[in-house]
């Protein structure tokens, strides 16, 4: 299986992108990672890596680009004049069948607009949608539920949202294992009356379909209940709800850790409950859950959070190469077929 890293993506670039895809050829040894990216730079990331360098060093290359996409650019900008930067090329390996997936941490409208341009919808599907997994406070899905769209289509039309039902219905079946989960569309308020015409509309359409095992409106804060397995919302609300999460996680992780550093008792009950505490802060590290998959492309593309850390951008391998081993384009695309409305698109 063969990867392709955009390395001077995101906030950090080669000191995290090189490192976290060293470890996971490591661990991983049936893939092979495509460096796209500034070779002086990357060359001289991977020199501070002897020890690991040995045991994977004919499973990489590094293809050097001259620039790469800035997060301030456009996307119209970036497909006009962009077209020798790592994100490109990277992207356009994935036309050419030379790699089988994408992760990037770099510009997200960009990282859109390059892969529409280069890779394409499969048919059926108007646009893709962003995914990722969240925590929740049960073990279902592994302790996770999922929220889409995450900010690829700020206004979103009954039908799109029907289409990332079932974009996010499959990837969940394949992924876990389960025929049909459980899908709700977020609203404000669980009541049918409640919410605008779209979502009305949505929830029709999605009542109808066999393929689909709608369950109603839910509230955000539901969303952590593990009530469902999938929320659906257009990108705006999606990209809100999940910056305001790993903004409150953030919060929670701070304030505990300031309450207990201020009197001995507290400093004796960090101390006893270190262990509950690691599990506690390790569930609400947004990198566990980096890793949002690019839903209705016809390759996989993931897109791993600008400031991720070398964790997260492991996190992000790594969803990608399980859509990879499960080809799950492919997966998507079946049931579009199926879906002679959506086919005849």
């Amino acid at each position: 299986m063969r990867l392709a890293v955009d390395a001077m993506g995101g906030d950090s670039g080669v000191s995290v992108t090189i490192p976290a895809s060293l470890f996971f050829l490591k661990n991983n040894p049936s893939v092979f990672i495509s460096f796209y990216g500034d070779s002086t730079e990357i060359k001289a990331q991977l020199s501070d890596y002897s020890d690991i360098l040995k045991a994977v060093s004919d499973r990489f290359d590094v293809v050097h680009c001259k620039s790469e996409v800035s997060i301030k650019e456009k996307p119209s900008y970036s497909i006009r004049n962009k077209k020798n930067t790592s994100m490109w090329c990277a992207i356009e390996s994935l036309s050419n069948n030379i790699n089988s997936a994408c992760v990037s941490s770099g510009n997200t409208g960009s990282l859109m607009a390059i892969s529409l341009q280069k890779i394409g919808c499969i048919k059926g599907i108007s646009r893709p949608a962003i995914c990722s997994k969240i925590p929740t406070s049960n073990s279902s899905l592994n302790g996770h539920t999922y929220l889409l769209d995450l900010g690829a289509n700020v206004e979103c039309s009954a039908k799109k949202l029907h289409q990332f039902s079932l974009m996010a219905s499959r990837m969940i079946s394949v992924i876990h294992h389960i025929d049909l989960p459980s899908v709700a569309l977020l609203n404000i308020g669980v009541e049918e009356t409640k919410g605008h015409e779209e979502l009305w509309n949505a929830a029709k359409l999605l009542k109808a379909d066999k393929n689909i095992n709608y369950v109603g409106f839910i509230e955000g804060n539901s969303i952590f209940k593990d009530e469902v397995n999938i929320v659906v919302c257009d990108g705006f609300t999606g990209n809100i709800s999940i910056k305001t999460m790993e903004g409150f996680a953030e919060l929670s992780h701070q304030y505990l850790n300031n309450e207990l550093s201020l009197s001995f008792f507290g400093k004796l009950g960090k101390l006893i409950a270190n262990a509950p505490l690691k599990k506690f802060y390790k569930k609400l590290d947004p990198s566990q859950y980096n890793g949002a998959s690019f839903l209705g492309l016809r390759k996989v593309v993931v897109k791993s959070h600008g400031n991720s850390s070398i964790d997260g951008f492991y996190a992000a391998l790594k969803s990608a190469m399980i859509e990879v081993k499960l080809s799950l384009p492919d997966r998507i695309e079946q049931i579009f077929i199926e879906h002679v409305e959506f086919a005849e698109d």
